[in-house]
């Protein structure tokens, strides 16, 4: 038990208490009496008892039980340690004492449990997976087992680690445990290599010129003498493998290269080899700014030669033309371009992750956008509520400008075993806005089916869009699959009702049983439904699905990418729900807009006909229809400019527009509209030793930079801005390992790209036990450096002990002393002496002894 006080500073008021006591006995010491002297020292006491509770005293009573906590280093870097490291648990284990608790717990970038902190621990439990293990965080781990624990009991933390954090600061937090019971205990393990390759640095130029001869440095690291491939990549296109000589230690390797991609290019070199320990860290990549003259990208949607690049012609901007298929996934494949066409290009065939990635580039890095109108574009191409349709200037709905005909649409949705997860997710999403883009008139209908039909919305007048949306984001998956009856509900459904158009929907992803299709779809035609069919994935039955579709006189879509579902039903549901083409000749009037007067000054060709849209608060509309739709559009979108031209550009629609002389020159003045504006100002981006990002501006203005961090994937990622000074600014990013491009605008929105490689964790990396943090760690926090399990149950030079306020008693013994002081000074001493009497005594005149009120009394008489 030990005694202690929390404010000793407080016990000085005990000073002058004592010097007025001790000058008031001095000053009476003649005529005090044995009453007063006991009331005196009951004053001193009782103010002595109140002064020492204010000073804020308590007891410590002595805790025996003990805990000993485990923490488990599981990253990367203690790959193939895991048997050693429980066996050690294990033989530490045998020497457990009877009051002592143990618990284990793994980490790697958090921290889990494997055994909770108890008296019964006496076997290691078979380890949980734990899946994160590019990271060790050793800090975040005492933390948390920190806040495990009972703070009262004595406690040894026992890392068993290589002590090679990646993330955190654990001599940081140590200096938190200083005074407490937490002491930290390391049993040092290391991953066992027999042979490793990495590659520690791949280097390409910051900036290069097309054509021009530039070095690709490669420094690979070997533990032994052997023989690798090495290969390099441009924009994941194989420029180069080389079979290479690897001697012990470092090797370098240079290889020239002459520019052909454009924009920002990335760069990837990998070295393989037969025999790897940590395949992680064998690749790398860079990102070099090849400049050049401005580069279009055309997507083709026709069969044939791309129109637009035929107006052109070949003495004009450099473009490259592809098809919707061959769209990239990688968000640098799109930074090479300073603007993109889709000409007539249908959304299903795109996808929308695609989509992101180009809504990416044209907000963030300033891609100039343009869709050209067709039968497959704007609605009919299913870019209803899509990425695209966000960055246009129109929306792809028709606002109350026709008479729409009477719709009944019924959708029959595969909810077998099969379709768990994305697939009926994006399912239920295309189902969810194909009912957005119904009128409140409309008819709907939703069968869900597995072995049987589910008729989960009543074919009938849509009442709720709300409604309905929920209840169709709230099917779940179900057992077998079953075709033929839920296709058959879906037509008696529809048969007898008086609508001009009525279409079904089928989506599935199995094979269906026998029935007789061709009767019931004959049937259907001759009340007016029509059949469109959507085959999910290479199980589907699509050779069925499209005789389907072509029996019911509709569509078939065979969808390999589930993305592209969305789309697809937004496309049918456009198709039969809207007279989107506007197909009577006329001549759009052209308003005042910069850039286009000079073009028109001469007159407007005739236009057959064009798509219906919607434009967009806010958009600039520079040619219009008679009807007042949009036929050229333009805004502002982010960083990007985008159009809308919603003719087409075979001449079909067009018209005479196509025959116009200045044809050509009204695609380049398009073109030249939309290209972004760089800024000339070379922005320094660099990685820095901790993992932040340092970006330097040379005008001393960096306080006013927007900066914004991209991955590859298109994906806007959380950044942190700090203004160092004027000509820095730090940007803490959250990004895994691999390329991330950063934007960097001033406040004129001119446009600075930049693209940095974040290369795998240093948990790939082959480095020694940190001996150095082993030792500052157990000496800060009193622990030690463990040899033997044994040693983990070794005696605790600090107790556990609780804590017990006594302040509270002391008060209360204040309280009872001055009681006792106002009772002897309101009744006399004779009241306590007189209690004690057990009898009476023969009557003997005593002179009463004198209290303070007697005294008082006394000199009232003299007086009068």
């Amino acid at each position: 038990m030990d005694l202690r006080i929390d404010m000793p500073l407080v016990l000085l008021l005990l000073l002058p208490l004592f010097l007025y006591f001790g000058w008031t006995y001095f000053h009476e010491r003649r005529r005090l009496k044995r009453s007063h002297i006991v009331v005196l020292t009951i004053r001193i006491v009782a103010a002595g008892c109140l002064v020492f509770a204010l000073a804020g005293p308590y007891l410590l009573l002595p805790i025996k039980e003990e805990q000993i906590v485990y923490l488990v280093d599981r990253s990367a870097s203690m790959n193939g340690t895991e048997d050693e490291m429980v066996q050690f648990i294990q033989e530490s284990l045998q020497s457990k004492k009877e009051p002592q608790l143990g618990g284990i717990y793994s980490f790697s970038s958090t921290l889990q449990t494997e055994a909770i902190l108890s008296k019964t621990l006496k076997e290691v439990p078979k380890l949980t997976e734990i899946k994160a293990t590019d990271q060790t965080n050793i800090e975040q781990s005492l933390q948390l087992a920190s806040g495990i624990i009972d703070p009262k009991k004595a406690t040894r933390l026992v890392l068993l680690t290589d002590s090679n954090e990646t993330k955190g600061d654990a001599l940081e937090f140590a200096t938190k445990l200083k005074g407490s019971n937490i002491s930290v205990d390391i049993k040092p393990f290391s991953q066992p290599v027999v042979n490793d390759v990495s590659l520690k640095s791949f280097v390409s130029p910051q900036v290069a010129y097309v054509g021009e001869q530039q070095q690709l440095v490669t420094d690979i690291y070997a533990t032994s003498t052997g023989q690798g491939e090495l290969l390099l990549y441009e924009n994941d296109e194989l420029i180069h493998r080389e079979a290479v000589e690897l001697t012990e230690g470092t090797n370098v390797f240079t290889y020239k290269h002459a520019a052909t991609a454009e924009g920002l290019v990335k760069y990837e070199a990998v070295v393989q080899v037969g025999q790897d320990a940590i395949f992680e860290n064998n690749k790398l990549t860079s990102v070099t700014m090849v400049q050049s003259e401005p580069h279009l990208l055309i997507v083709n949607g026709y069969d044939t030669a791309s129109p637009i690049a035929a107006a052109l012609g070949s003495q004009s901007i450099a473009y490259d033309v592809v098809a919707p298929k061959s769209l990239p996934n990688e968000l640098s494949s799109y930074l090479q371009y300073n603007a993109i066409i889709f000409d007539n290009v249908p959304g299903h065939l795109v996808g929308e992750a695609k989509m992101s990635v180009i809504e990416q580039a044209v907000k963030n890095f300033g891609v100039g956008f343009t869709m050209v109108g067709g039968e497959n574009s704007f609605g009919l191409g299913g870019y209803f509520k899509t990425p695209i349709e966000t960055l246009l200037p129109v929306e792809m709905e028709i606002k109350g400008k026709e008479q729409l005909p009477s719709l009944g649409l019924v959708i029959v949705l595969d909810r077998s075993g099969s379709m768990q997860g994305s697939k009926l997710e994006l399912a239920k999403e295309a189902a969810a806005r194909s009912v957005e883009m119904l009128r409140d008139e409309d008819t709907l209908g939703f069968i869900a089916f597995d072995d049987r039909p589910w008729e989960i919305i009543e074919t009938g007048p849509l009442s709720s869009k709300e409604e309905a949306v929920d209840t169709i984001l709230s099917v779940t998956p179900g057992g077998g699959t079953e075709i033929y009856s839920s296709l058959a509900k879906a037509y008696e459904n529809l048969a007898d009702l008086k609508l001009q158009r009525k279409h079904i929907i089928l989506l599935t992803d199995g094979q269906s049983q026998a029935g007789n299709y061709e009767d019931l779809i004959t049937e259907g035609k001759e009340d007016g439904i029509t059949l469109s069919t959507v085959a999910i994935g290479q199980d589907a039955d699509a050779n069925l699905l499209e005789a389907l579709s072509d029996m019911g006189s509709g569509r078939f879509y065979d969808v390999i990418d589930e993305q592209t579902i969305p789309s697809i039903l937004s496309r049918e549901t456009a198709m039969i729900s809207r007279t989107y083409i506007e197909d009577n000749p006329f001549y759009p009037a052209i308003y005042n807009a910069a850039g286009w007067n000079a073009l028109f000054a001469n007159g407007v060709p005739q236009m057959n006909a064009y798509i219906g849209t919607t434009a967009k608060q806010g958009a600039t509309v520079v040619a219009e229809s008679e009807k007042e739709d949009p036929v050229l559009a333009q805004w502002q979108y982010g960083l990007g400019k985008t159009f809308a031209f919603t003719s087409d550009s075979t001449g079909k629609w067009t018209g005479d527009w196509a025959r116009w002389q200045n044809w050509g020159v009204f695609w380049q003045t398009l073109i030249s509209q939309m290209l972004p504006s760089y800024n000339d100002v070379a922005y320094d981006v660099r990685l820095e030793a901790d993992g932040s990002f340092m970006i330097t501006d040379p005008t001393n203005e960096a306080a006013f930079l927007d900066i914004v961090a991209v991955n590859e994937a298109g994906e806007e990622l959380e950044t942190q801005l700090e203004t160092i000074s004027a000509s820095q600014v730090r940007a803490v990013v959250q990004a895994e390992p691999g390329l991330i491009f950063f934007r960097v605008a001033d406040e004129k929105q001119a446009i600075y790209q930049a693209g940095l490689s974040v290369p795998y964790s240093a948990e790939y990396e082959l480095l020694p036990v940190n001996n150095q943090l082993i030792e500052e760690l157990t000496q800060r926090t009193g622990g030690t450096v463990l040899r033997e399990p044994q040693d983990v149950f070794r005696d605790f030079t600090t107790k556990g002990a609780d804590r017990q306020n006594i302040a509270t008693w002391l008060l209360l013994a204040s309280m009872l002393l001055f009681f006792i002081d106002i009772t002897i000074r309101r009744f006399g001493w004779n009241f306590l002496t007189n209690a004690k009497k057990k009898e009476p005594l023969v009557e003997e005149k005593t002179i009463p002894e004198d209290t303070n009120v007697a005294q008082l009394l006394k000199g009232m008489k003299k007086r009068s």
